[in-house]
């Protein structure tokens, strides 16, 4: 059985890779949501991960309908204790922002989208540089005193706003970030690498990165010459144009044929080895596009093999 892992000082304890809800009322539609999330959990995965902005930039969604399928998911199969659920504030068209009476007001939405009790893990999920730190933390600690959040996270935020909330958090006694999610992946370690890293890692932060396949690119089915039919096209295409994708490229095909892994495995495992990182969120349209995540969970790389991978992508 895969060894779950501490998510920093929550006491909440993850599997390796955090089933990414965003395609879920987008490219997956309910019964394909369904049938990931049931092969997920089968394999032992407990960890999802969504927001209630998710899918508003489809045409016709409002956002919610992650959440709603997620808690459709949850009510039809009867397992919410079976797993740890993530979601987000601060982007849903009818929540906008960090306010306290918007982190609230949004919170009973999503909790009435989800249909439970709980929020395992909630993040701001942009950061709102012109709310001060105290309003938005004495929100999130008002939802943890009434039970409605078990534990805090930030994700795109600076390093100086991090520090700042949790040094409040610290003196005023009130809760504090646990969880960072942050852009992370082989190709895109400028955002998070330095001094983001550093507080989380001084703070004893877990970090929980999105983008962790790039868009798709470091699953390896975008190549010089071929044309696949996916709405994160342009996204995952741009990496092929620069000699860093062409070489991380190169060093994950080798290596994933050493291992006889998908060159995705070899990704995550790379951005799960790396320091304060606890699971690299990944999102899955089909049931069949999930064992190349779920590998993570079995595929250790060795210290030369990482060194090579974070050469090439340097």
């Amino acid at each position: 059985m895969t060894s779950l892992r501490k998510l920093g000082s929550s006491g909440l304890e993850v599997f390796p890779l955090s089933l990414g809800g965003n395609v879920f009322g987008w490219t997956a539609d309910e019964a394909a949501s369904f049938a990931v999330l049931d092969a997920y959990t089968a394999a032992g995965g407990n960890f999802l991960d969504t927001a209630d902005s998710y899918s508003a930039w489809v045409d016709g969604n409002s956002g919610g309908e992650s959440e709603t399928i997620i808690g459709k998911w949850l009510a039809s199969r009867g397992n919410r204790d079976d797993v740890l659920i993530a979601t987000k504030v601060s982007q849903h068209p009818d929540f906008p922002g960090l306010s306290a009476a918007n982190i609230k007001a949004a919170a009973d939405a999503s909790l009435r989208r989800l249909g439970t009790d709980r929020i395992d893990l909630y993040y701001t999920h942009f950061d709102k540089p012109e709310i001060p730190v105290e309003e938005i933390i004495g929100a999130l600690d008002e939802l943890v005193k009434a039970g409605k959040v078990r534990a805090i996270g930030a994700s795109n935020i600076s390093a100086a706003r991090l520090a700042e909330s949790l040094d409040f958090s610290d003196r005023e006694g009130l809760a504090r970030y646990v969880a960072l999610q942050p852009q992370y992946n082989l190709v895109s370690r400028d955002t998070y690498e330095g001094e983001l890293q550093a507080v989380a890692s001084r703070q004893g932060l877990a970090a929980v990165p999105y983008y962790a396949l790039a868009s798709g690119f470091l699953t390896g089915k975008y190549r010089a010459g071929e044309t696949v039919d996916s709405p994160r096209r342009a996204g995952a295409g741009k990496h092929l144009e620069t000699e860093r994708g062409r070489k991380v490229l190169a060093a994950l095909d080798d290596i994933a044929e050493s291992h006889t892994v998908p060159v995705a495995t070899v990704a995550l495992a790379w951005l799960a080895a790396q320091p304060t990182v606890a699971a690299p969120i990944a999102s899955a349209r089909t049931v069949e596009q999930l064992p190349a995540l779920l590998g993570v969970a079995d595929l250790s790389l060795t210290e030369a093999e990482l060194g090579r991978l974070t050469e090439a992508s340097a």
